[in-house]
């Protein structure tokens, strides 16, 4: 019996030891990842400062308006396309129809005083020439036209204002466009200032950004810039046409507008874009830059690999800065006189051997 178990003891060392050995040949046999590495020091210094903006079109409006009443007639429909002087909005306006029609009634009235007055004063001012008046009368006369002629007038600029509400009552397209939002429906109640209807010419697009007080006085209107679209991935061509002078009310921040090229890229308003402003390079500066595809992100976290003095690959965890196109700044977790992986042949992992193509 004892030797039985002997010989079962040294049947189980001689299968450990050669799965150990198997497992440890298998490690050590693993072929080394082929890697291409760039030195950080080979990234040129930053060309141009960026800024963040939104895309809106040259032609919008956001329509709303001044008086308060139902919503009657709403005719349009987001996308619609809409002429000119179309009507958008009505607004229940009972009360300027007979605001209206007193006016109307006061404008007759006044019509037949001043045209009374009218003949008084030319009867009167015939009679003063041929002695037959006195001067006392030809100036009650002359002022009794006066005032009926003011009354006149009185009364049709009160109908210039009854027309200017219906204006309000009856909203119609600034310009030939589309419907972009719709923000009532019939029967709802219309307030003062409260947005109704908004619509935009599409076809010329600008953009709108705010820059830092550090870089604005860099730029210059007229700059041609590239706007890169992110959600497309399309880089539009531009030039700067408009940069403000003061940001007393933007908190520091400049307000830049640049308008776009022409483009058969599908952009549309409201899209967030990043704008190019090229700059001339006055001195080096210590900005780090790398590549975008050489970043690994975890969750919020970014890094990126990096070979080790015995050929392994190592990730460093970074913290990164502004995005400059289709590089971004490294704040800290690497510096200027570093290499970092660029790509691999397979799957990088902590500790896996490279070898450096």
């Amino acid at each position: 019996m004892k030797t039985r178990y002997t010989i079962a003891f040294l049947a189980l060392t001689f299968l450990a030891t050669s799965c150990g050995s198997d497992e440890k040949k298998t490690i050590t046999d693993t072929a080394p990842i082929s890697v291409k590495v760039k030195a950080v020091n080979e990234n040129d210094n930053n060309p141009f400062i960026t800024a963040s903006g939104t895309i809106q079109a040259v032609n919008s409006a956001n329509l709303s308006t001044r008086m308060m009443g139902f919503i009657t007639k709403m005719p349009v429909e987001v996308g619609d396309k809409v002429k000119k002087g179309q009507l958008l909005v009505s607004i229940n306006n009972a009360d300027l129809q007979a605001k209206l029609a007193q006016v109307n009634a006061g404008i007759t009235e006044a019509t037949a005083a001043f045209t009374n007055a009218e003949k008084d004063y030319n009867r009167f001012k015939n009679l003063f020439a041929e002695n037959s008046a006195s001067q006392k009368e030809l100036d009650d006369m002359t002022a009794h036209y006066n005032m009926a002629k003011a009354r006149l007038e009185g009364a049709k600029q009160m109908k210039n204002e009854v027309d200017a509400q219906f204006a309000y009552a009856n909203i119609r397209a600034p310009f030939d466009g589309i419907v972009t939002g719709k923000y009532i429906k019939d029967g709802d109640m219309a307030n003062p200032g409260m947005p109704l209807v908004s619509m935009e010419s599409p076809g010329s697009f600008e953009v709108m950004a705010m820059v830092p007080e550090s870089e604005i006085s860099k730029i210059t209107s007229g700059t041609s810039v590239d706007v890169v679209v992110k959600s497309i991935n399309k880089i539009i061509k531009g030039k700067v046409t408009e940069i403000s002078t003061s940001a007393k009310n933007t908190g520091g921040q400049y307000l830049a507008k640049v308008s776009l090229e022409k483009t058969d890229a599908s952009i549309l308003s409201g899209m967030f874009v990043t704008i190019q402003f090229p700059i001339e390079k006055q001195q080096k500066t210590e900005i780090i830059l790398i590549p975008k595809e050489a970043l690994v992100t975890k969750g919020q976290l970014y890094g990126v690999y990096t070979v080790s003095e015995s050929n392994t690959a190592l990730l460093r965890w970074l913290r990164i800065g502004r995005t400059y196109g289709n590089q971004v700044e490294v704040l800290s977790g690497l510096s200027s006189d570093e290499s970092y992986i660029i790509s691999a042949d397979g799957k990088l992992y902590n500790g896996a051997k490279v070898s450096i193509q």
